[in-house]
């Protein structure tokens, strides 16, 4: 099934309604949204991508997310999100937004945090395998495993703006 996104523009403003699979094809600029959960002790949620996913194969990533929908405000993409590969609601709060190259294509990245008091019954179709782990450990982490290149990426930029 066709996932529709809005095509953007370099100022994120929308310029029509496009299939994501084009934009990602023509690296037209479009939306995607991502979540850093935290625990109450404020660790944050490292999870695994499946093996046999399409993008980014068994590769880590720190963020939880994906493509901002037609109509969506980047802070509802992020709560589906979060319930979607999470199984979980919480309270989003985005922290920035910046344009991506991107290893794929370009866009438009939000990042939010949560703060996620259960227990997280995460989709099996979207996290392998997820952990919580100190945000002083993610640097050492990102070295020694394989981790989603954009993740990379955003994580500098987190950082750089005091987490």
């Amino acid at each position: 099934m066709a996932e529709w996104v809005e095509r953007v523009d370099e100022h994120d403003r929308v310029l029509g309604v496009v299939e994501r699979g084009e934009a990602v094809e023509r690296r037209w600029l479009h939306r995607v949204a991502t979540v850093v959960c935290r625990d109450p002790g404020g660790r944050v949620l490292v999870h695994r991508r499946p093996d046999d996913s399409p993008r980014f194969p068994g590769a880590y990533n720190w963020l939880l997310g994906g493509a901002v929908g037609v109509g969506e405000t980047y802070e509802e993409a992020a709560g589906r999100e979060l319930a979607e590969e999470l199984g979980t609601s919480a309270p989003v709060e985005l922290r920035f937004t910046f344009l991506c190259d991107g290893v794929i294509s370009p866009y438009w990245l939000a990042v939010h945090q949560a703060l996620i008091t259960g227990t997280p019954s995460p989709d099996r179709g979207e996290i392998a395998w997820w952990g919580w782990v100190e945000e002083a450990s993610l640097p050492e982490l990102m070295t020694t495993w394989p981790f989603v290149p954009d993740a990379v990426e955003a994580f500098a930029r987190y950082r750089a703006l005091g987490g």
